[in-house]
């Protein structure tokens, strides 16, 4: 079993999880540091950076590999075009499909249609009237890439830096950032902020159906106005089941085959469930499903590689887990950051360390039955300082 991008915590996620089941995993990374490489339910590990197609097909010939499956978006893509040509099972959607979801004003028009809240957005576009429909819209803004996959190769030639999402208060922030890309003559969606919480709704989907289902709630993320969840916590399945049951309506109308993220912006105060996007792959925070019995990659091993049916095993416990490098990122911004009353500031840093004494938190990286990634990330970091030091 050959486990693409290996590199970050989803993919050592997954290797521990197939590993752990006795699966014979081989971990591929684009660097000598992967993360994957230092686990012990890893077999073997691979380098390799070059695009799939200049040596998968190959390699799973003269390995005589049983199954693939891939972690970040770019390899899923690159994977599902490969798919009729492999000598081994394939683990992925459709290309068809994965069009479909990493597409989101397309996720957003089949949400609408099975009467899911979608935030007001807008997709500028060459010819329009931009100081206009900036001066029309309500603030604050997100902006983010509605397919970011097929604008960070002309991000990059360009050389402009590739954001996740960005933050507008007023006209004049938009403006900025609208701007940046104006010698591409492509620019991002534009959504209305929703106010409340991170939700994210999980499942995996076999045959029009949920096998496993999972959900969480975003604790804290880095950079503090969005982006990677650092701390998060699950939800137990009694809660939010009808906005469940919609998002597995939406996949199935999507034909969505394996795991997948549905993730929404929850506000309490009027009990309102905002579509944000959905996730076709494993996502960012699946090492907290993991450490609650959740296992979303031996699920899609056993349906797709084994042809097992039937509902998989959903969680046992209630947990939290934690991203720790990218939270102390997260914690400094806030301590900087001059707006914020003082007080307010000295609680996140409390908070910080007291999180390490909550017996409910797991970590990302962190095992005591595998401990060995994290050992290899802490040499890495060590290694980097040191030559950047020295330079």
């Amino acid at each position: 079993m050959l486990v693409l991008g290996a590199d970050s915590p989803i993919g050592l996620t997954v290797v521990r999880e197939l590993g752990a089941r006795g699966v014979a995993v081989i971990a591929h990374g684009r660097s000598e540091r992967a993360l994957g490489r230092f686990s012990r339910y890893a077999r073997e590990f691979l380098l390799d950076q070059r695009p799939l197609a200049e040596w998968l097909p190959g390699y799973a010939a003269e390995q005589g590999l049983g199954a693939v499956m891939a972690v970040s978006e770019g390899h899923l893509v690159e994977l599902a075009a490969l798919k009729d040509t492999l000598a081994c099972k394939v683990l992925t959607p459709d290309a068809e499909r994965l069009d479909l979801v990493l597409d989101k004003a397309r996720t957003f028009e089949a949400a609408r249609g099975l009467g899911l809240a979608v935030p007001a957005d807008w997709q500028p576009r060459a010819g329009e009237d931009f100081a206009a429909r900036i001066a029309a819209i309500a603030y604050p803004v997100a902006i983010k890439w509605a397919d970011p996959n097929a604008v960070q190769g002309a991000l990059a030639d360009a050389g402009i830096a590739f954001e996740k999402v960005e933050y507008a208060k007023d006209a004049a922030g938009l403006t900025a950032i609208l701007a940046r890309y104006d010698g591409l003559k492509v620019w991002p969606l534009v959504q209305l902020y929703c106010p409340g919480h991170g939700l994210g709704q999980m499942l995996h989907m076999a045959e029009g159906q949920a096998t496993l289902r999972f959900q969480h709630r975003r604790l804290r993320e880095f950079p503090p106005t969005g982006g990677v969840s650092s701390f998060c916590a699950s939800v137990p399945l009694d809660e939010h089941t009808a906005q469940m049951a919609q998002s597995e309506a939406l996949l199935t109308a999507l034909c969505w085959q394996g795991p997948a993220m549905v993730e929404y912006r929850f506000d309490p105060a009027t009990g309102t469930y905002w579509l944000m996007e959905i996730n076709g792959r494993f996502w960012g925070s699946i090492p907290l499903a993991w450490h609650c019995g959740a296992h979303f990659a031996w699920e899609a091993y056993r349906c797709g590689a084994l042809g097992e049916r039937g509902l998989g095993e959903g969680p046992k416990r209630q947990r939290r887990a934690r991203y720790v490098i990218p939270d102390a990122k997260r914690t400094l911004m806030v301590l900087q950051d001059g707006s914020m009353p003082l007080g307010n500031r000295f609680t996140a840093l409390a908070r910080f360390f007291l999180d390490f004494l909550d017996p409910r938190v797991r970590y990302y990286v962190w095992s005591l039955n595998d401990p060995g990634p994290l050992f290899g990330d802490l040499a890495g970091i060590v290694r980097r300082l040191w030559h950047r030091d020295n330079a």
